[in-house]
């Protein structure tokens, strides 16, 4: 990202525009007001799993350049759900996104700036000019490297003012909990175990009835786990010091970032490993484990290093990894991506994972520590058959039912998933709802017709038929797959999170759903309806441009250009590489598959109205210094750049010949 890879021709910054502004005291900003500061657009949306890395990753930067830096988040929505402003202030909060948000519904200011995915980085210097335009993210060390340069060069021509930004923080949200994300039913005898009134709790819920047992819910926006009583209100016990971050420990001294899923072990295989509780521990990148006897967390799985590739049949020939295998000896050693579920598969003997940051469904095992990835190629879409050939599309909820499969909330292609695992370990993917990633809606009725928008949670009914918590409709659905259709068993929920089968009603009587209502902070009962609603507001794609693209030859450019410091690593060849494949495949006649390269002349078939290019773009660089040969060093760390994109095309015939995209431009 130096001054010599940067370009000369200099682009003014388009003005921002947008239906209003959070995180500003009701100020709006434009960019002249912004003048002399350097400008980061971040162009995300909520659902978005990357720009959610995204985030994190700018928060070191924003706090080390708080004077000079000023970072714009673009929220430009993917889901109808995410053009609520209400929805979007909750987002806000809920990620504690601590600069100015555009709130941009119509995407104009992302068309402005051309970008075509999701997350999407602009700089802009301190005389509004735009000096570099990134797509995907890991692109914190490049910008390490921009933003001294660019002070150094505006404080010598005076053009940089250093001071405080336009950040004003909102109000907190007060309450037990905050954004909760999954709930786990603990059976009598499980739980209670960290408040010193618990066991006086426990046998006075045994005294007056049949709910004997407790929930424990990730208190996602405290960073801890929370244990209540079958009332939702009673506490019970805390898990976690409530500070972001990481630390095992006692249950007052443990951190966590951000927890989610949980799985409660078998008793035989607690008793052996020393743990209850397996915790999805999302920005830690991390599977933590919680003993309930004595309120103490450890670490399982992960380094806490976000992991940026797959390791299964799309990377055999460069790593020789079979899918399905042991992806470390030591489990402390893997990388991990934003473990979002887990539940325990009786048929794998292990813990089932959703690596919801690199699209895969992941095991792991106990008892011998193994992780191992067991579906998905790392690709994000939607895509059945064979588990190492399947896609997935950021899936965030699991649920095992009666035979054994593991249903999976697929939450960007707003679809159910399955896991069919036969007796002898080999697994097939099926899609019960849903049809791609930009399709979503809120219909019943026949499957292959009905919408989701958003789903992150799912469980399996007493009758073998699978609840979901649709959570950008705000609502409960069903699919029966006796029948093959989707029905509504409750709306008017704020953004339930998962959604479980109650456990602790009477004998008898009507069973019970326990909703996890995110955006409402709290815990709610929801009866099954004997007769379950019927709801059809229709089916929608999302809202972004469709590129126009001419039939016949389309000429696709991926700019790449290494930071200071690195060196494309070509020591085996072209360090390089295109995955292309399209929605539908009638779509794309030539120039489909993986091979080496940036460069790719595709062939885009006349009679196909529309469609989506999925595009997946890799180049591995290495630190320098160059040794005396120009050779990288040995000892060098060297990085992969990934970035994939789904771009919905329009064809016609005065359509664009040539499709350009920046893994990492300079403008």
């Amino acid at each position: 990202m130096s001054e010599t890879v940067r370009t000369h021709l200099r682009v003014r910054a388009s003005e921002l525009v947008g239906r209003g502004w959070l995180n500003t005291g009701g100020k709006s900003l434009d960019l002249e007001s912004l003048r002399g500061k350097i400008v980061l657009l971040d162009f995300w949306t909520f659902c978005c799993i990357n720009c959610l890395h995204v985030l994190d990753e700018l928060r070191p930067l924003e706090q080390e350049y708080s004077d000079v830096l000023v970072t714009v988040g673009v929220h430009s929505p993917k889901f109808e759900h995410e053009a609520d402003p209400v929805a979007l202030a909750a987002a806000v909060e809920r990620y504690e996104i601590h600069h100015p948000v555009l709130d941009d519904p119509e995407l104009d200011t992302w068309k402005a700036y051309t970008a075509r995915a999701w997350p999407t980085l602009v700089v802009i210097d301190p005389e509004g000019y735009i000096v570099a335009h990134l797509s995907g993210e890991g692109h914190a060390d490049g910008l390490a490297v921009l933003i001294p340069e660019l002070i150094a060069e505006h404080e010598a021509k005076g053009t940089l003012h250093r001071g405080d930004g336009p950040y004003v923080a909102p109000e907190p949200t007060s309450g037990t909990l905050r954004f909760p994300g999954k709930a786990l039913y603990l059976p009598a005898g499980r739980g209670a175990a960290v408040s010193p009134d618990a066991a006086e709790n426990a046998a006075s819920d045994a005294a007056n009835g049949p709910d004997t047992g407790s929930w424990l819910v990730t208190d996602t926006g405290h960073h801890r786990l929370v244990e209540l009583s079958t009332d939702f209100q009673t506490v019970l016990g805390t898990y976690g010091s409530g500070e972001k971050g990481y630390a095992d420990g006692d249950a007052g001294a443990a951190r966590f970032n951000e927890p989610q899923g949980l799985v409660l072990l078998p008793d035989d295989v607690a008793a052996k490993v020393g743990y209850d509780v397996v915790i999805a521990d999302s920005v830690n990148h991390r599977l933590r484990g919680l003993s309930l006897a004595g309120g103490k967390a450890s670490t399982l799985a992960g380094n806490g290093v976000q992991r940026l590739l797959e390791t299964g049949p799309a990377r055999v020939d460069e790593e020789g990894a079979a899918f399905g295998a042991r992806l470390e000896a030591d489990p402390l050693s893997v990388s991990l991506s934003s473990p979002w579920d887990v539940v325990w598969s009786a048929k794998l003997n292990a813990v089932v994972v959703a690596m919801a940051g690199v699209h895969q469904i992941f095991s792991f095992d106990p008892l011998s520590g193994a992780v191992r990835i067991v579906a998905g190629n790392g690709l994000e879409g939607l895509l059945d058959g064979p588990a190492a050939e399947a896609w997935f599309a950021q899936s965030s909820g699991l649920a095992e039912d009666a035979d054994g499969n593991i249903w999976v909330a697929d939450s960007e292609t707003s679809a159910l998933r399955k896991l069919v695992i036969g007796d002898d370990g080999n697994i097939a993917v099926e899609t019960a709802v849903g049809k791609g990633l930009f399709d979503f809606g809120f219909r019943d009725g026949e499957a292959s017709a009905a919408r989701l928008q958003h789903p992150l949670g799912v469980t399996v009914l007493p009758d073998g038929s699978v609840a979901i918590a649709d959570t950008y409709n705000g609502a409960v659905r069903r699919y029966d797959p006796a029948s093959g259709t989707v029905s509504t068993l409750a709306r008017g929920l704020s953004e339930p999170s998962d959604v479980i089968v109650d456990h602790t009603h009477a004998a008898g009587s009507e069973p019970l759903l326990v909703v996890v209502e995110a955006n409402k902070h709290q815990l709610v009962y929801v009866p099954i309806p004997k007769e379950a609603q019927q709801v059809d507001e229709g089916a929608a794609q999302t809202q972004r441009p469709k590129s126009p693209v001419a039939p016949g030859q389309l000429e696709l450019t991926v700019r790449f250009t290494a930071p200071t410091g690195q060196k494309l690593d070509d020591r085996w060849g072209d360090p390089t590489q295109l995955k292309i494949s399209s929605t539908p495949p009638e779509l794309l006649l030539a120039g489909g598959g993986t091979s080496v390269g940036l460069l790719r002349t595709l062939e885009l078939a006349s009679d196909v109205p529309e469609g989506v290019l999925h595009i997946t773009a890799r180049a591995a660089a290495c630190d320098g210094p160059e040794t005396e040969d120009g050779e990288i060093p040995d000892h060098a760390a060297c990085h992969l750049y990934q970035q994939d994109w789904g771009i919905p095309v329009l064809l016609t015939d005065d359509g664009d010949t040539e499709l350009v995209l920046d893994l990492r431009g300079m403008d």
